[in-house]
């Protein structure tokens, strides 16, 4: 009987799922459909560092997808329709507006005070760490490009590389059922919204119920001892799964329920965030990857520097951070103070989002359009990047000669 009562719910925890997967699906459906051609104007008008940077976390909010915005500049500096330092601060600000969906998520539990107080801060850990890494590594970059630097010797490792796009196995399922709701909507964006908001609330409020009842006992035991054991298996599990998902949003947003059951603490999620947002930076690399495979060189060179960007700003934040316990602590007493006032009062929790993740990118945009600030990243060495093959053999990649890498 108590066989038969775990199966019944572990068939309902994967309905469960699939309708939270819906519900993600749609609301970055519906804001492409809102706001996708904006995103993409964002993306092409970055005027300098500073308007990229905060183009990067409005354009990400809209679509609440970091691999949509990162994809979408790796192709955008591919095709020419953007340089090299315009494509690196809007990797960094995609960092930030990633966190916006598990931070929406965290609403889920509004009515339930003190699990509302968990889930805040099991959400905002993950935006504060993003917060805290551009603070610190956007300033570093613009005036000793680290990171540039380190993303063209990663280029000039790897390129040559052809790789094909990989298919996340969650989205051959959910993309059709988001796309048939979509299209019975009438491709509305509001309506699209507003469905997946309401597929949110109610996939999280039995997410919380089913999670509780089989991770009690020995699966609590096991989630303690793995998932969210050890800090550096954590970690690992983040860069799996969100490669294997090619989401952050949806493996961040999908702690947030344990979170705010009380089933694991801001803490334990910590590194599995961490290796999240290394994770996501594998979606941009495989199109960069094509990229180089099938396009120019010079298409090649400048698409994957963008790549390995991001994934160089995210180890470098990491590394930064986490191994100093002091320094590790910080994003987290931040996730749990906001926590502890989004008890007091709901407000703080509104008016956080809508701030953070799009009052405030958009004001500074308006207010730095001006700025004249030089940021001009060395690309790839040329010389560097030629494949290796044996004398009798033909190139697979023609040698790009110095004359004809644009300057970026």
């Amino acid at each position: 009987m108590r066989s038969f009562r775990t199966l019944l719910q572990l068939i309902g925890l994967l309905a469960v799922l699939l309708l939270f997967f819906t519900s993600i699906e749609l609301m970055g459906d519906s804001f492409k459909l809102m706001g996708s051609d904006f995103a993409k104007m964002l993306l092409e008008t970055t005027a300098n560092p500073f308007v990229g940077l905060f183009v990067g976390i409005l354009a990400t909010s809209l679509v609440q997808s970091s691999s949509t915005v990162t994809t979408m500049a790796v192709t955008l500096v591919a095709g020419g329709g953007l340089s090299i330092s315009g494509a690196i601060p809007i990797i960094m600000g995609a960092n930030i507006g990633t966190s916006v969906t598990n931070t929406i998520v965290s609403l889920g539990s509004v009515s339930r005070k003190d699990e509302f107080g968990r889930a805040m801060a099991g959400a905002t850990v993950h935006d504060f760490f993003n917060l805290l890494a551009v603070a610190l590594l956007f300033p570093i970059e613009l005036f000793t490009h680290v990171i540039s630097k380190s993303a063209a010797w990663l280029t000039n490792v790897a390129y040559g590389i052809h790789a094909d796009k990989l298919l996340s196995p969650v989205q051959v399922v959910v993309d059709p059922i988001a796309a048939f709701i979509a299209q019975q909507a009438g491709e509305n964006g509001f309506l699209v919204l507003g469905i997946g908001l309401v597929f949110l609330f109610i996939s999280l409020r039995y997410l919380v119920i089913l999670l509780k009842a089989l991770v009690l006992g020995r699966s609590e035991r096991l989630l303690h001892k793995y998932i969210f054991g050890a800090p550096a298996l954590s970690m690992l599990f983040g860069v799996l799964i969100t490669f294997f998902v090619q989401s952050s949003s949806i493996t961040t947003s999908l702690i947030v329920p344990l979170v705010a059951a009380g089933l694991v603490t801001v803490p334990q999620i910590f590194p599995f965030v961490l290796g999240a947002n290394v994770g996501t930076t594998m979606t941009a690399l495989l199109a960069a990857l094509a990229a180089a495979a099938s396009g120019s060189p010079e298409a090649g060179i400048a698409a994957l520097t963008v790549a390995f960007a991001h994934l160089t700003f995210n180890m470098l934040g990491i590394l930064i951070f986490f191994p100093i316990p002091k320094l590790r602590n910080i994003p987290i007493k931040l996730a749990e103070s906001l926590g502890q006032l989004s008890i007091k009062n709901r407000g703080y929790a509104l008016g956080y989002i809508l701030c953070v993740f799009f009052v405030v990118p958009l004001l500074m945009i308006l207010a730095t359009n001006n700025f004249n600030l030089t940021y001009d990243p060395e690309p790839p060495s040329p010389q560097s990047v030629e494949t290796t093959v044996p004398p009798e053999s033909e190139p697979l990649v023609e040698p790009v000669e110095a004359d004809s890498i644009p300057a970026f």
